[in-house]
């Protein structure tokens, strides 16, 4: 969903709406890049994550995939973190990476087809056809993403279906991205990723 189309909805204790228009109303847009982007792209925004461990393993993701990462603070960690290097320590240099300093900074900057993915949405993830060059947003760990974000924006919202218990509220962050990933590369056909390995000491090519 394009956020300059966006609808705004009021929540029921009357505060003020939040999201992509409002960013935009907040805070001058930034000069952005007149370079097309790549057919196909895929990003991945992660907003305020507080467990280094989990980002890094979002980044291996992205570095095994393609897909772009976009970091939104305040953030719990330092990105020179140990835990998070560990995590995706060969990967790092395949990562396609920026930084922002708020949601607000984030829509200042960027315009495309946005989804948002938590536990309370309506819609399942994979009910939702992906658009080329789309976003999909994961929340921190603690509270997943601003409720008044989701409420705004009603039909982007998805959900990955678990089983019905309270001590079941959701998955690590880490495999939610995966697995938010791998539908949409799914639907698009897995563009430029190998879809078959080799036997290290055998060949799959028999006699």
């Amino acid at each position: 969903m394009n956020q300059t189309s966006s609808s705004i909805l009021h929540s029921k204790e009357g505060s003020q709406p939040f999201g992509p228009g409002d960013a935009l109303r907040q805070e001058l847009p930034r000069p952005q890049s007149v370079h097309s982007k790549p057919l196909h792209e895929l990003n991945i925004v992660l907003v305020e994550p507080e467990i280094p461990q989990n980002t890094g393993n979002v980044a291996r993701t992205c570095a095994a995939t393609g897909a772009r990462l976009h970091l939104v603070g305040p953030m719990g960690f330092t990105i020179d973190d140990r835990k998070l290097k560990r995590a995706g320590l060969d990967y790092w240099h395949l990562l396609d990476i920026t930084y922002y300093e708020s949601l607000t900074d984030f829509f200042s900057r960027t315009t495309g087809n946005f989804f948002f993915f938590s536990t309370k949405a309506q819609k399942t993830h994979s009910d939702v056809c992906y658009p080329e060059n789309c976003y999909l947003f994961f929340g921190k760990e603690t509270a997943g993403l601003p409720e008044r974000l989701l409420f705004e924006h009603p039909e982007s919202c998805v959900r990955i279906p678990m089983r019905d218990h309270p001590d079941a509220r959701s998955l690590n962050l880490s495999n939610s991205v995966a697995v938010g990933v791998y539908e949409v590369l799914r639907q698009w056909g897995y563009p430029t990723l190998l879809r078959s390995g080799e036997l290290r000491e055998y060949s799959w090519q028999k006699g």
